[in-house]
Protein backbone atom coordinates (compact mmCIF):
# COMPACT_ATOMS: atom_id res chain seq x y z
CA UNK A 1 0.00 0.00 0.00
CA UNK A 2 1.37 3.36 -0.94
CA UNK A 3 2.19 5.64 2.34
CA UNK A 4 1.09 9.31 2.85
CA UNK A 5 4.76 10.02 2.39
CA UNK A 6 5.26 8.00 -0.80
CA UNK A 7 2.29 9.63 -1.94
CA UNK A 8 2.98 13.53 -1.38
CA UNK A 9 7.05 12.86 -2.18
CA UNK A 10 6.71 14.17 -5.81
CA UNK A 11 4.46 17.67 -4.70
CA UNK A 12 5.94 20.95 -4.01
CA UNK A 13 3.72 21.53 -0.66
CA UNK A 14 5.29 24.68 0.08
CA UNK A 15 3.74 26.29 -3.53
CA UNK A 16 0.52 24.29 -2.91
CA UNK A 17 0.20 25.85 0.73
CA UNK A 18 1.10 29.12 -0.67
CA UNK A 19 -2.10 28.69 -3.50
CA UNK A 20 -4.54 28.20 -0.77
CA UNK A 21 -3.28 31.31 1.48
CA UNK A 22 -4.82 33.56 -0.89
CA UNK A 23 -6.16 36.76 0.53
CA UNK A 24 -9.31 36.25 -1.20
CA UNK A 25 -9.68 33.27 1.15
CA UNK A 26 -10.59 35.47 3.64
CA UNK A 27 -13.93 35.81 2.10
CA UNK A 28 -14.19 32.28 4.25
CA UNK A 29 -13.03 33.66 7.25
CA UNK A 30 -16.53 34.37 9.34
CA UNK A 31 -17.20 30.96 8.49
CA UNK A 32 -14.44 29.17 10.05
CA UNK A 33 -14.98 31.52 13.32
CA UNK A 34 -18.64 29.83 13.17
CA UNK A 35 -17.15 26.32 12.77
CA UNK A 36 -14.74 26.71 15.55
CA UNK A 37 -17.07 28.26 18.07
CA UNK A 38 -19.71 25.24 17.24
CA UNK A 39 -17.92 23.47 19.77
CA UNK A 40 -19.42 24.76 23.24
CA UNK A 41 -16.53 24.38 24.73
CA UNK A 42 -14.58 26.56 22.45
CA UNK A 43 -17.61 29.06 22.27
CA UNK A 44 -17.27 29.58 24.98
CA UNK A 45 -13.57 30.16 25.51
CA UNK A 46 -13.47 32.88 23.28
CA UNK A 47 -16.97 34.30 24.26
CA UNK A 48 -15.97 34.57 28.01
CA UNK A 49 -12.14 35.20 27.33
CA UNK A 50 -10.44 37.84 29.76
CA UNK A 51 -8.15 38.47 27.39
CA UNK A 52 -10.01 42.16 26.44
CA UNK A 53 -7.67 42.28 23.30
CA UNK A 54 -8.51 38.96 21.62
CA UNK A 55 -12.71 39.70 21.28
CA UNK A 56 -13.23 39.69 17.36
CA UNK A 57 -16.24 42.04 17.89
CA UNK A 58 -14.57 44.55 20.19
CA UNK A 59 -10.96 44.84 18.71
CA UNK A 60 -11.11 43.54 14.78
CA UNK A 61 -8.03 44.50 13.74
CA UNK A 62 -6.01 43.44 16.14
CA UNK A 63 -8.02 40.31 16.61
CA UNK A 64 -7.33 39.82 12.84
CA UNK A 65 -3.59 40.30 12.62
CA UNK A 66 -3.11 37.92 15.55
CA UNK A 67 -5.46 35.28 13.96
CA UNK A 68 -3.70 35.73 10.31
CA UNK A 69 0.09 36.28 12.13
CA UNK A 70 -1.00 32.55 13.60
CA UNK A 71 -2.20 31.34 9.83
CA UNK A 72 1.16 32.68 8.54
CA UNK A 73 3.59 31.50 11.41
CA UNK A 74 1.93 28.22 11.17
CA UNK A 75 2.36 27.29 7.50
CA UNK A 76 4.90 29.31 6.28
CA UNK A 77 7.41 29.66 9.23
CA UNK A 78 10.30 28.15 10.57
CA UNK A 79 10.75 25.50 13.53
CA UNK A 80 12.27 28.14 15.27
CA UNK A 81 9.73 31.06 14.59
CA UNK A 82 7.08 28.37 15.40
CA UNK A 83 8.25 28.18 19.19
CA UNK A 84 8.34 31.97 19.92
CA UNK A 85 4.94 32.43 18.09
CA UNK A 86 3.97 29.09 20.42
CA UNK A 87 5.39 30.78 23.58
CA UNK A 88 3.54 34.09 22.71
CA UNK A 89 0.03 32.92 22.35
CA UNK A 90 0.27 30.70 25.82
CA UNK A 91 0.80 33.93 27.34
CA UNK A 92 -2.42 34.82 26.47
CA UNK A 93 -3.95 31.49 26.44
CA UNK A 94 -2.87 30.79 29.82
CA UNK A 95 -6.29 32.98 30.71
CA UNK A 96 -8.35 31.04 29.12
CA UNK A 97 -10.35 28.79 31.23
CA UNK A 98 -13.77 28.20 32.69
CA UNK A 99 -14.54 28.95 36.03
CA UNK A 100 -17.73 28.59 38.53
CA UNK A 101 -19.86 30.31 36.45
CA UNK A 102 -18.87 29.28 33.19
CA UNK A 103 -22.40 27.01 31.61
CA UNK A 104 -19.44 24.64 30.01
CA UNK A 105 -15.61 23.74 31.19
CA UNK A 106 -12.62 24.88 28.56
CA UNK A 107 -9.15 25.16 28.38
CA UNK A 108 -7.81 26.74 25.78
CA UNK A 109 -4.55 24.42 26.42
CA UNK A 110 -7.01 21.64 26.21
CA UNK A 111 -5.22 19.43 22.90
CA UNK A 112 -8.14 17.86 22.22
CA UNK A 113 -10.05 21.02 21.59
CA UNK A 114 -7.22 22.83 19.47
CA UNK A 115 -7.58 19.82 17.07
CA UNK A 116 -10.80 20.80 16.18
CA UNK A 117 -9.76 24.19 15.76
CA UNK A 118 -7.11 23.38 13.87
CA UNK A 119 -9.22 20.48 11.70
CA UNK A 120 -11.81 23.79 11.11
CA UNK A 121 -8.68 26.01 9.97
CA UNK A 122 -7.73 22.97 7.78
CA UNK A 123 -11.13 22.70 5.81
CA UNK A 124 -11.23 26.58 5.62
CA UNK A 125 -7.80 26.34 3.51
CA UNK A 126 -9.41 22.91 1.73
CA UNK A 127 -12.26 24.87 0.58
CA UNK A 128 -10.72 27.91 -0.43
CA UNK A 129 -8.20 26.04 -2.46
CA UNK A 130 -11.08 24.22 -3.83
CA UNK A 131 -12.89 27.12 -4.91
CA UNK A 132 -9.86 29.05 -6.25
CA UNK A 133 -7.98 25.92 -8.32
CA UNK A 134 -10.50 23.44 -8.23
CA UNK A 135 -10.14 20.04 -6.92
CA UNK A 136 -6.32 19.06 -6.61
CA UNK A 137 -5.25 15.59 -7.34
CA UNK A 138 -4.73 12.42 -4.54
CA UNK A 139 -0.90 13.39 -4.35
CA UNK A 140 -1.77 17.08 -3.85
CA UNK A 141 -4.57 16.99 -1.37
CA UNK A 142 -2.69 14.92 0.81
CA UNK A 143 0.20 16.71 0.75
CA UNK A 144 -1.53 19.79 1.75
CA UNK A 145 -3.52 17.73 4.45
CA UNK A 146 -0.32 16.82 5.98
CA UNK A 147 1.76 19.99 5.64
CA UNK A 148 -1.88 21.31 8.16
CA UNK A 149 -0.63 19.65 10.98
CA UNK A 150 1.33 22.70 11.81
CA UNK A 151 -1.89 24.27 12.41
CA UNK A 152 -2.76 22.57 15.73
CA UNK A 153 1.18 21.69 16.58
CA UNK A 154 2.67 25.44 16.54
CA UNK A 155 -0.12 24.93 20.08
CA UNK A 156 0.21 21.98 22.15
CA UNK A 157 -1.47 19.47 20.04
CA UNK A 158 0.50 16.16 19.37
CA UNK A 159 1.42 15.44 16.13
CA UNK A 160 -0.05 11.84 16.68
CA UNK A 161 -3.27 13.74 17.31
CA UNK A 162 -3.86 14.48 13.48
CA UNK A 163 -5.50 12.03 11.72
CA UNK A 164 -3.49 9.40 9.34
CA UNK A 165 -4.86 10.92 6.01
CA UNK A 166 -7.02 12.89 4.63
CA UNK A 167 -9.75 9.59 4.76
CA UNK A 168 -9.19 9.36 8.60
CA UNK A 169 -10.09 13.38 8.72
CA UNK A 170 -13.24 13.10 7.32
CA UNK A 171 -13.92 10.20 9.48
CA UNK A 172 -13.14 12.74 12.46
CA UNK A 173 -14.48 15.20 11.10
CA UNK A 174 -18.43 13.84 10.53
CA UNK A 175 -17.92 12.07 13.85
CA UNK A 176 -17.14 15.66 15.38
CA UNK A 177 -19.88 17.31 13.83
CA UNK A 178 -22.00 15.43 16.71
CA UNK A 179 -20.71 17.33 19.24
CA UNK A 180 -21.84 20.91 17.64
CA UNK A 181 -24.10 22.78 19.54
CA UNK A 182 -24.51 26.71 19.30
CA UNK A 183 -27.14 27.71 21.86
CA UNK A 184 -29.01 31.19 21.77
CA UNK A 185 -25.92 33.34 23.55
CA UNK A 186 -23.23 31.98 21.68
CA UNK A 187 -25.44 32.23 18.29
CA UNK A 188 -25.95 36.12 19.12
CA UNK A 189 -22.61 36.38 19.15
CA UNK A 190 -21.68 34.49 16.04
CA UNK A 191 -24.84 35.91 14.24
CA UNK A 192 -23.09 39.21 14.77
CA UNK A 193 -19.75 38.33 13.40
CA UNK A 194 -21.44 36.78 10.26
CA UNK A 195 -23.42 40.53 9.75
CA UNK A 196 -19.88 41.87 10.29
CA UNK A 197 -21.15 43.84 13.21
CA UNK A 198 -17.82 45.58 14.14
CA UNK A 199 -17.66 47.23 10.74
CA UNK A 200 -18.49 51.45 10.66
CA UNK A 201 -21.89 52.10 10.84
CA UNK A 202 -21.48 54.14 7.46
CA UNK A 203 -20.29 50.48 6.02
CA UNK A 204 -22.43 47.95 7.61
CA UNK A 205 -25.44 48.74 5.50
CA UNK A 206 -23.91 47.53 2.65
CA UNK A 207 -20.86 45.28 4.10
CA UNK A 208 -23.22 43.15 6.63
CA UNK A 209 -25.44 41.57 4.12
CA UNK A 210 -22.32 40.72 1.82
CA UNK A 211 -20.61 38.84 4.58
CA UNK A 212 -23.45 37.30 6.20
CA UNK A 213 -24.19 35.44 2.63
CA UNK A 214 -20.55 34.91 1.72
CA UNK A 215 -20.77 33.39 5.15
CA UNK A 216 -23.36 31.38 5.57
CA UNK A 217 -22.34 30.05 1.68
CA UNK A 218 -19.17 28.88 2.92
CA UNK A 219 -20.73 26.85 6.48
CA UNK A 220 -21.30 23.49 6.17
CA UNK A 221 -24.93 22.64 6.55
CA UNK A 222 -24.98 21.49 10.22
CA UNK A 223 -24.16 24.99 11.58
CA UNK A 224 -25.85 26.76 8.99
CA UNK A 225 -29.11 24.36 10.69
CA UNK A 226 -27.43 25.46 14.54
CA UNK A 227 -27.23 29.35 13.16
CA UNK A 228 -30.22 29.41 11.84
CA UNK A 229 -29.48 30.84 8.90
CA UNK A 230 -31.62 30.59 5.96
CA UNK A 231 -30.22 28.91 3.19
CA UNK A 232 -31.69 27.51 -0.65
CA UNK A 233 -30.92 26.31 -3.90
CA UNK A 234 -30.50 30.11 -5.80
CA UNK A 235 -28.70 30.88 -2.93
CA UNK A 236 -26.37 28.39 -3.85
CA UNK A 237 -26.38 29.40 -7.33
CA UNK A 238 -25.43 32.88 -6.34
CA UNK A 239 -22.74 31.62 -4.25
CA UNK A 240 -21.42 29.86 -6.42
CA UNK A 241 -20.95 32.68 -9.20
CA UNK A 242 -20.05 34.78 -7.41
CA UNK A 243 -17.19 32.37 -6.07
CA UNK A 244 -16.14 32.21 -9.95
CA UNK A 245 -15.60 35.59 -10.43
CA UNK A 246 -13.32 35.37 -7.40
CA UNK A 247 -11.08 32.69 -8.88
CA UNK A 248 -11.05 34.81 -12.21
CA UNK A 249 -9.80 37.36 -10.03
CA UNK A 250 -7.40 35.31 -8.16
CA UNK A 251 -5.97 33.64 -11.40
CA UNK A 252 -4.69 36.72 -12.62
CA UNK A 253 -3.15 38.67 -9.67
CA UNK A 254 0.20 38.66 -8.86
CA UNK A 255 1.64 36.19 -6.22
CA UNK A 256 2.91 39.39 -4.08
CA UNK A 257 -0.75 40.76 -4.13
CA UNK A 258 -2.84 37.72 -4.08
CA UNK A 259 -0.75 36.33 -0.82
CA UNK A 260 -1.30 39.73 0.81
CA UNK A 261 -2.04 40.33 3.65
CA UNK A 262 -0.51 36.97 4.78
CA UNK A 263 2.98 37.66 3.72
CA UNK A 264 2.06 41.14 5.41
CA UNK A 265 1.65 39.32 8.76
CA UNK A 266 4.60 36.77 8.87
CA UNK A 267 6.95 39.62 7.43
CA UNK A 268 5.90 42.22 10.54
CA UNK A 269 6.38 39.02 12.51
CA UNK A 270 9.85 38.69 12.21
CA UNK A 271 10.40 42.52 11.98
CA UNK A 272 8.57 42.12 15.68
CA UNK A 273 10.94 38.94 16.68
CA UNK A 274 13.93 41.76 15.16
CA UNK A 275 12.84 44.62 17.23
CA UNK A 276 11.74 43.08 20.35
CA UNK A 277 8.38 43.84 20.04
CA UNK A 278 5.42 42.10 21.50
CA UNK A 279 4.60 39.31 19.07
CA UNK A 280 0.69 39.07 20.36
Amino acid sequence: MTTGEELTRSVDVDAEIEKAMSGLGLLAAGANVIMQLGRPAVGYGVYESKVETGRLDRHPVKRTRTTLTYLSVASLATDEEKKKYRHAVNGAHKHVRSDENSPVEYNAFDPELQLWVAACLYRGFEDVYKILYGNPDRATHEAIYQRSATLGTTLQMRREMWPADRDAFEVYWNDNLEKISIDETIRAHLYGIASASFTHRVLHPVVGPFNRFVTTGFLPQTFRDEMRLPWSATRQRNFDRSMRVVARVNRYTPKIVRMFPYNFCLWDFRRRIAQGIALV
